[in-house]
């Protein structure tokens, strides 16, 4: 029982990760590496207020502004400077590192002395399970507005959108702010969590976050009146499932990014086999055919 608890608590808290990297890969269509600093700096944000006797739920709003501080920079590199996508995001996760350090002073901080979210005396599960349906409800309720229906649009088809005479450059950066802001979130609570804050925990964060989408995608897309961000939060569960199982069998915890590394090849390799993949087909010249699928 256990086990199954410990796989339900990191799904959820992977989940609001997951959330962030489905606005930018799924919405914007935009490859944003910059989440795997961004993970680490919500931590390191959070540490240290927590350190400094911070409320930790305010902490984790902290944590929150400090995400969406760093996806602005992405978006600024990339709209204003005109340095491509994955670029901009390389260079805001390289840069966030050293800031890691400067926020921490040192390469990791311990929290088990200190006061958290999940200090209330209510189940973490709970606590969890309460604070990730907040979230999903709150972004379910802003990609029905007219701003969500924006950021769908320009992934789809950002030309459309500019012959609309609106401003694609403020929705991608505003949808890079909440992405980021929701994956540092999902690393101040990890922090939380786990008892510690460390500089290097957001290696392979995007990978992570891109195997839990697409096995959402795989096994629940064809389920009818499922919302995507139910589909993505299940796939996140699924994902921290197997690897909690590759790590039962035997595998020792160093080999945890080779298990990641192993399950996005076989999920993408039977992507190639003709299931569909998340982002739609466009085409040329015109708005996108959102009933059909890209294939890899």
């Amino acid at each position: 029982m256990d086990f199954l608890i410990n796989i339900l608590e990191q799904g959820l808290i992977f989940g609001i990760m997951v959330l962030g990297v489905f606005i930018t890969y799924k919405l914007l269509n935009f490859p944003d590496l910059s989440v795997d600093g961004t993970f680490p700096l919500g931590a390191s944000i959070t540490a240290s207020a927590l350190v400094l006797g911070i409320n930790p739920w305010i902490a984790t709003i902290f944590a929150f502004i400090g995400g969406a501080i760093g996806g602005a920079i992405t978006g600024f590199l990339h709209v204003k400077l005109k340095i491509t996508n994955l670029l901009s995001g390389i260079l805001v996760m390289t840069g966030i590192y050293s800031i890691n350090l400067r926020i921490m002073g040192k390469a990791n901080i311990a929290l088990f002395q200190q006061k958290t979210i999940f200090s209330s005396g209510v189940g973490v599960l709970l606590t969890l399970g309460i604070f990730v349906l907040v979230i999903k409800i709150i972004l379910d309720l802003f990609l029905k507005t007219k701003l969500g229906f924006l950021l769908n649009a320009i992934g789809d088809n950002p030309v459309l959108v500019s012959s609309l005479g609106l401003d694609v450059g403020k929705v991608k950066f505003l949808g890079l702010a909440l992405s980021n802001g929701l994956v540092a979130m999902s690393g101040s609570i990890m922090a939380q969590y786990q008892g510690f804050s460390d500089v290097g925990m957001g290696t392979g964060v995007i990978v992570m976050g891109l195997a839990s989408i697409i096995i959402g995608e795989m096994i629940f897309k064809r389920i009818p009146f499922v919302l995507t961000t139910t589909i993505v939060l299940f796939g996140s569960i699924l994902y921290k499932a197997i690897t909690a199982i590759a790590l039962r069998m035997g595998l020792p915890a160093t080999d945890l990014r080779l298990i990641t590394a192993i399950i996005v090849v076989a999920i993408l390799s039977i992507y190639g086999r003709g299931i569909p993949l998340l982002w739609k087909r466009k085409v040329k010249g015109g708005a996108p055919l959102v009933a059909t699928t890209k294939h890899i």
